[in-house]
């Protein structure tokens, strides 16, 4: 199944704000517009706090939820605080929840949203606030739903969030592929880091990316797989410096979905990065990861 709710578009932002936030709702009408509408659903839960603190700092979480962070954490994060970033914050990390168990039961799901993992265990960063793929990783197992996890990141942006969060773990597995000259500045170490160059194109992208799953699970043999599905790789990314195309965004995801498929591990997907000022544009290249999807209807199925 794959999961939105209307307050991941609904967040009053300055006016000129970087963060694309229009993209959700945007994504998401393209979606209902098509034959797959019937898969949408919304999300059933939000997020508790307990689950936030299987990954993060308690006096974080409750500075957060009560509105009492410092000037500096709020501009750290990225966005300024609110009630209603609370709830959104909330209602996304738990749609990534319902995705993960809605891949648990059926094979697959997606959040049309998530993939927040510049957030670190005490403080956000980079417009990630709490890091959804960790804290669902960290629920599924101590709900003994699982016992071991890979999140396999292909934005743009190295996961240096989820590395330090799950850096004492051997139960969460991290595979970041990104590059290497590009935020964040200090990259801490991952299980797994693939750092390919500035303007990196098509073919050496997409290569690296199957090597790089191959090789996660051989090693490790996750119970599920946590996908960050970052358009910010793509070439005309403002913030991204690859060089790969639409196509190869097309590609990546191919090669992740039947991967995983075929093996019949169960993984569930964001959206994570993309920013492009031209927001329909953007849509455009997030949406390359629902046509991959869409190639293959076994997988919804």
């Amino acid at each position: 199944m794959l999961y939105y709710h209307p307050i991941y578009s609904e967040l009053n932002l300055p006016e000129k704000h970087r963060f694309p936030i229009s993209k959700y709702k945007k994504l998401y009408q393209r979606i209902n517009a098509s034959k797959f509408a019937k898969f949408i659903k919304e999300p059933e839960q939000k997020i508790t706090a307990d689950a936030l603190q299987l990954c993060h700092d308690s006096n974080y979480v409750d500075a957060f939820l009560n509105g009492t962070l410092s000037e500096k954490a709020i501009k750290k994060m990225g966005f300024p605080w609110s009630e209603q970033l609370v709830q959104r914050t909330l209602i996304s990390l738990g749609g990534g929840l319902t995705a993960a168990q809605s891949a648990l039961e059926y094979g697959f799901g997606a959040n049309l949203s998530g993939g927040y993992h510049h957030a670190h265990r005490d403080f956000g960063s980079g417009f990630c606030i709490f890091n959804d793929w960790a804290v669902v990783a960290a629920t599924l197992i101590a709900h003994q739903r699982v016992e071991r996890v890979l999140i396999f990141d292909c934005d743009v942006h190295q996961g240096d969030g989820t590395a330090t969060i799950v850096a004492d773990r051997d139960d969460i597995i991290t595979c970041s592929i990104h590059c290497e000259s590009n935020f964040p500045r200090v990259k801490p170490q991952s299980d797994l880091d693939f750092a390919l160059p500035v303007n990196t194109q098509d073919a050496q992208y997409v290569a690296t990316v199957r090597e790089a799953l191959q090789l996660a699970v051989r090693l490790y043999q996750p119970d599920i797989i946590l996908y960050n599905a970052g358009a910010d790789v793509y070439q005309g990314d403002e913030l991204g410096h690859f060089s790969v195309s639409k196509q190869g965004v097309r590609a990546r995801d191919s090669i992740v979905f039947e991967y995983a498929h075929h093996l019949n591990i169960p993984l569930a997907f964001a959206l994570g990065g993309g920013y492009q000022r031209d927001v329909d544009r953007l849509v455009d290249i997030h949406q390359q990861t629902f046509l991959a999807l869409f190639d293959n209807p076994a997988i919804m199925i």
